[in-house]
C-alpha cells in the first residue's frame, strides 16, 4: 500500500519523506488556506516546491465547475511539474474532464468521491486514482471503510486499472483498516502516519533493554 500524506505543510513533508516511506502527497484549496498560501503564482510555486521534495505524484486541485475551466486549470497544473496529478470532484463536468485528460495522458485524482457508483464512473473515465472520503462518511454514521472494500473488490472484479486512495482519514486505526481490505493508497495527516509506530509494549521493551544494558554496562 502506498502511503500519501494528506497537508501543504512543507515541515511535516519534509518529515514524512524522511521516514522514507512516503510515496506522494494530497493537498486541495482548504489545505493550502490552513498554510497561508493565497493567490495563483504562490499556490503554483508552493505546488513545485512539494514535487522538489517529494519522489511522487502530488495531486493539485482544480478549482473550477465547468468543463472548460477544469481543462485550462488542469493543462497549467500539469505542466507545473511531471509529478503532478490533476485532482477533480465526481461531477458530471469533472467526469469529463477525466476523459479529456486520460486520453491526453495526463494522470487524475478523481476526488470527493462517497459512493459506488461514482467510483464506477471515474474508472470507466480513467482516472489514476479514485478518493473515496471515508471520514466524512464515518460523520454521517456510513461505514467509510466498507465502501473502500465495496470499490476495491468492484475493481478488482473487472480490472480496472485505478487505484482506490482512501483519503479522509482521520486516526491511525483507519489506516490499518483501509491496509487490510486492500486499498491501494492511503492518504492521512502526518500523525495519523507516525501513530503506526506506536505500541506501549514497545516502549516497555525498549525501556527494559535499555535498563538492562545499563547494568551490564554502568
Amino acid at each position: 500500500m502506498k502511503f500519501f500524506i494528506d497537508t501543504a505543510n512543507l515541515n511535516q513533508i519534509k518529515e514524512a519523506q524522511d521516514l522514507g516511506i512516503l510515496d506522494g502527497v494530497t493537498t486541495n484549496p482548504s489545505l493550502m488556506a490552513k498554510e497561508g498560501i493565497k493567490g495563483d503564482e504562490n499556490i503554483k510555486k508552493h505546488y513545485q516546491t512539494i514535487c522538489e521534495i517529494v519522489d511522487g505524484d502530488v495531486s493539485a486541485e482544480v478549482i473550477a465547475t465547468d468543463f472548460d475551466g477544469m481543462i485550462k486549470e488542469g493543462e497549467t497544473l500539469a505542466a507545473l511539474h511531471p509529478q503532478i496529478t490533476i485532482k477533480v470532484p465526481v461531477t458530471k463536468e469533472g467526469i469529463k474532464a477525466i476523459k479529456y485528460f486520460s486520453d491526453k495522458g495526463f494522470k487524475t485524482n478523481c476526488t470527493l468521491v462517497f459512493s459506488i457508483g461514482q467510483a464506477l464512473l471515474a474508472a470507466k473515465a480513467g482516472a489514476t486514482y479514485v478518493s473515496p472520503f471515508i471520514g466524512r462518511l464515518d460523520d454521517i454514521s456510513t461505514d467509510g471503510v466498507e465502501l473502500i472494500k465495496h470499490i476495491v473488490d468492484m475493481y478488482n472484479y473487472y480490472g480496472f486499472e485505478t487505484q482506490v486512495l482512501a483519503a479522509s482519514i482521520r486516526h491511525t486505526q483507519h489506516i490499518i483498516q483501509c491496509a487490510e481490505v486492500g486499498a491501494d493508497v492511503v492518504t492521512a495527516p502526518l500523525s495519523a502516519i507516525t501513530g503506526l509506530l506506536n505500541h506501549p509494549l514497545t516502549d516497555l521493551g525498549l525501556e527494559k533493554f535499555l535498563a538492562d544494558y545499563k547494568k551490564l554496562n554502568g
